[in-house]
């Protein structure tokens, strides 16, 4: 049966595998340089390995969420954390960027198990019609909260530790999630006209709607941004802040170096989108979802487009990470929230996951682009600008999409 009170074990322990697992993500961006510098790879090599961990992520979404829809959910999180260290494990002992791009497809398979796709459906199931908003709100909030500590967490470890050692604890890690699997209980919520239609039905009845196509088409530039600056964004700041000076106040709190600044701005990211994302799940509750995914993806074109045209500093670099995360995973919940108001709960993990793809090929875009026009270019600033022009685009495409319906009740 559904959960009444908002918290519940469903969703605490929705949010433990989901921040475990982002944490770990939100990290990669931290070893690019350190790997690179090792082996002497171009940019683009490790920014590839990346890209192909983030198409993998989204081919897996929504064959994990079939999985967890036909077979059980914590079937489907078992195996995507398995996938997630095996991928960590194979990696610490790469010494091609080869090898490293194979890996990742490990990786990306067990990020798509444990991590949106499948958690937010479950939790959706399990929250009221009332609450169903503000859960996926703070399972969502719960990834961020894994990418205040995943990135400053591995620039630590990478203090006294190699970046093998370093891959090798976040593979224990992510199987030490698989505590909590007893406290994923998932209710059957769905009505007996959903119970009746099968995926197929429910599939096609989606993709014959133009809604259903706006949402892919609009995800895309969600990823292109979350994903380029996830990877690209700590060595941007390396390169190309000015210096920290000595008696600043990011001084004061022990930031000395632009490497560290990096790593920070990642962390600041996932921060201010905690209090975003959940505010965007409390507006979801009441205020139409697709005016509010425009107006952030107008927001993210803006600050986006204000930064790279100023002048990068150390205080730029913080006033756009907490003004960015404040969007950063906002999208989430409003959008796997209008693709359950749209087509039901019963194979929500199915159609969000199909959605994610979307999101998954612009991570793909934005990681690989970054790593290959700076190689041509030197500097970062063309493929900022592509993504300033999809974001706008997202901002567009979602203003036609046909909210106002009666919603598929669960």
């Amino acid at each position: 049966m559904k959960q009444n009170a908002l918290m519940n074990p469903v969703l605490i322990a929705g949010c433990v595998i989901v921040m475990t697992g982002f944490a770990i993500r939100a990290s990669f961006g931290v070893f690019q340089i350190p790997i690179a510098a090792e082996f002497g790879w171009m940019r683009a090599d490790f920014s590839l390995a990346i890209a192909i961990q983030n198409l993998a992520w989204g081919i897996g979404q929504p064959i994990f969420g079939a999985i967890a829809e036909k077979i059980g959910d914590r079937k489907a999180i078992i195996a995507g954390a398995l996938f997630y260290a095996a991928g960590l494990l194979l990696s610490a002992g790469a010494t091609t960027p080869l090898e490293h791009q194979l890996y990742e497809i490990l990786v990306g398979f067990g990020i798509a198990g444990t991590g949106f796709g499948v958690i937010l459906a479950v939790v959706g199931r399990a929250s009221s019609d009332e609450n169903r908003s503000m859960s996926l709100a703070i399972a969502t909030a719960a990834g961020s909260a894994g990418q205040v500590f995943g990135a400053p967490l591995a620039e630590y470890l990478l203090s006294f530790m190699t970046w093998q050692q370093t891959f090798m604890v976040f593979a224990v890690v992510i199987l030490s999630v698989l505590m909590v699997l007893p406290m994923m209980r998932s209710p059957i919520t769905a009505t007996k006209a959903e119970l009746q239609e099968t995926m197929g039905a429910t599939l096609k009845r989606a993709f014959k709607d133009p809604s259903y196509s706006l949402i892919f088409l609009g995800f895309f530039s969600c990823g292109y941004q979350l994903a380029f600056i996830t990877a690209h964004f700590p060595a941007l700041v390396t390169e190309m802040s000015g210096p920290i000076a000595q008696g600043s106040w990011l001084a004061g709190f022990g930031i000395t170096t632009t490497s560290a600044l990096g790593a920070i701005a990642i962390s600041l990211i996932g921060l201010a989108n905690i209090g975003g994302t959940l505010f965007a799940g409390y507006l979801g509750k009441r205020y139409s979802k697709k005016y509010l995914l425009a107006g952030i993806y107008t927001g993210r074109t803006i600050i986006a487009a204000a930064f790279i045209m100023m002048p990068i500093t150390p205080t730029t670099v913080v006033i756009f990470s907490i003004c960015m995360g404040s969007l950063w995973l906002a999208t989430v919940p409003l959008t796997s929230g209008l693709v359950a108001h749209l087509y039901g709960l019963r194979y929500m993990g199915t159609l969000y996951g199909i959605v994610f793809f979307s999101h998954q090929l612009g991570s793909f875009l934005g990681v690989w682009l970054g790593g290959a026009l700076y190689d041509i270019y030197g500097t970062y600033t063309y493929v900022w600008w592509v993504g300033v022009g999809v974001s706008a685009f997202s901002a567009i495409i979602h203003l036609p999409i046909k909210e106002n319906r009666p919603a598929v009740t669960a």
